[in-house]
């Protein structure tokens, strides 16, 4: 397995600032392979190959409104002298009709209708005396169009063909999809799903509705690192449970080798405790360090000789949700070619004061107060502020609060950096 990476900093108190360790991660990340896929099974993939338009935007001139195609001489004066105009065709969508157009003659158009060449605006069955129950055989227009090309959509107003679309690094949601078919593209060439696998360490670790003796506890952090990889475009393809002794850490490096792993996340073991297995048995592949965060402290990091990202992250569930966000996410991101590898932040004033952590950067569970839509708050997500073992608080949080080292405390109505989670 690959050793350490050299050149990293500490501080004299022995941490690493957040982005020095988030660096030194980015910098060991090489893309997975692209792969070409239909655009109706590429919803949430990264884009690798840019989307460029095969066919106009619109494809042809066409209706904006259901109502009449006129040529703008006849109706020009409507407004003042309504026009009675002879109905000479019936054009509904999909039609491949062109019919010519003499002066005082019109053409019936649905919307999205081919507009004839002839015509050179669109009067709306409302700006007609009959409108749609009288508009075959003779109309009356008595609003005239505001100029030549009225209720129009012009052919390649939009795209033209070759135009790039959607560039690459992007997630494609379902915007991005249906622009990509109205440019008339049937595949798209995008990143495969990095393939995960979740490690739990811990002796007193048991199922979720398990019969509980003394010492143990329903094992969670699986579940919440599963959920927290399908959010970030990868696949779990390997959950385990490992006790504190024996080789399990090593055992599940080699098994999710053998799956084809892009990564592995352990969660425990990476303390200073007497029985922290990921740092015993993973000691020469992953460098263990203690980063400026809280929580989060203690960290892992490392890769094997076949590429394979390890990630070591504390036990205790809010610090291995934080953890994720920070360091992982960004990394699973970076192997799919995403552009944006970073939640943006919203600056929002804090509904409650709360105490920080000396000397570290605080990600503290926080939800949010919508009530006044032109001034939201942030406040603490449970009474137990960011305490790392508040399992159960992690429902009610849908963001974090991120505060300086240099703050100790948070006051009402200060504005706080607010990393909103989906």
């Amino acid at each position: 397995m690959g050793g350490r990476d050299a050149g990293h900093r500490v501080s004299a108190d022995g941490l690493r600032e957040v982005e020095e360790q988030q660096a030194l991660i980015l910098a060991r990340v090489s893309p997975v392979e692209a792969v070409t896929m239909p655009v109706p099974a590429a919803l949430g993939r990264t884009l690798r190959e840019p989307v460029r338009a095969l066919v106009d935007i619109p494809v042809f001139d066409n209706s904006a409104m259901d109502g009449f195609a006129v040529r703008f001489a006849d109706v020009r004066d409507a407004a003042a002298q309504p026009v009675t105009l002879r109905v000479v065709a019936d054009l509904p969508a999909g039609t491949s009709l062109d019919p010519a157009l003499e002066a005082g003659e019109a053409a019936r158009i649905m919307t999205g209708s081919p507009v004839p060449a002839a015509a050179d605006a669109i009067v709306p069955f409302e700006d007609t005396a009959g409108g749609l129950a009288d508009s075959l055989g003779s109309i009356t227009v008595r609003t005239s169009p505001k100029a030549v090309g009225a209720h129009i959509r012009r052919r390649g107003e939009d795209a033209v063909v070759g135009d790039e679309l959607i560039a690459p690094g992007v997630v494609l949601g379902p915007l991005q999809l249906a622009a990509a078919a109205a440019a008339g593209v049937a595949d798209v060439v995008v990143s495969r799903a990095p393939r995960v696998a979740v490690v739990s360490t811990g002796s007193e670790l048991v199922p979720p509705g398990s019969s509980l003796a003394h010492g143990q506890i329903p094992e969670s952090n699986s579940e919440l690192l599963a959920g927290l990889v399908a959010g970030a475009g990868a696949e779990v393809v390997l959950r385990l449970t490992v006790p504190d002794d024996g080789d399990g850490p090593l055992r599940a490096v080699a098994e999710a080798s053998l799956l084809g792993a892009d990564a592995v996340v352990f969660t425990g073991g990476v303390s200073a405790g007497a029985y922290e297995p990921v740092k015993t048995t993973l000691a020469g592949a992953m460098e263990f360090t203690k980063v400026r965060m809280q929580p989060g402290k203690p960290q892992g990091f490392g890769v094997t000789d076949d590429g394979m990202l390890l990630f070591g992250l504390p036990g205790n569930p809010v610090s291995a949700a934080v953890s994720f966000e920070v360091f992982v996410r960004p990394a699973l991101l970076a192997l799919q070619g995403r552009a944006d590898l970073h939640r943006p932040l919203l600056r929002l004033p804090a509904a409650t004061a709360w105490r920080t952590p000396p000397g570290r950067r605080q990600y503290l569970p926080a939800a949010i107060d919508r009530t006044d839509p032109a001034r939201w708050t942030v406040r603490p997500a449970t009474a137990g502020g960011s305490g790392s073992h508040l399992a159960g608080g992690l429902a009610r949080a849908e963001a974090y609060a991120v505060v300086p080292a240099e703050a100790d405390a948070v006051e009402p109505g200060q504005l706080v950096d607010v990393m909103l989670m989906p």
